[in-house]
């Protein structure tokens, strides 16, 4: 369930942003026990912005860190 509500709240954000998506569940894994596998969609001319939106703030600031010599 979490995983569902995590999906939502991503794509509650892209729509806010004007990025029309949707989400698709991957059923192959639930037979294997494993978690839900969800895949994201958004039209092309929009992948980058969304990757922007719903990527790891924590990522970005390793990322902008002055490096110490």
């Amino acid at each position: 369930m979490t995983v569902i509500w995590i999906t939502l709240k991503m794509q509650q954000i892209l729509n806010a942003h004007g990025i029309p998506s949707r989400f698709l569940e991957q059923g192959g894994a639930v037979c294997l026990g494993l978690a839900n596998l969800i895949a994201f969609q958004v039209q092309p001319q929009d992948q980058w912005t969304a990757l922007l939106l719903l990527s790891s703030l924590e990522k970005d600031r390793e990322h902008q860190k002055p490096q110490t010599e």
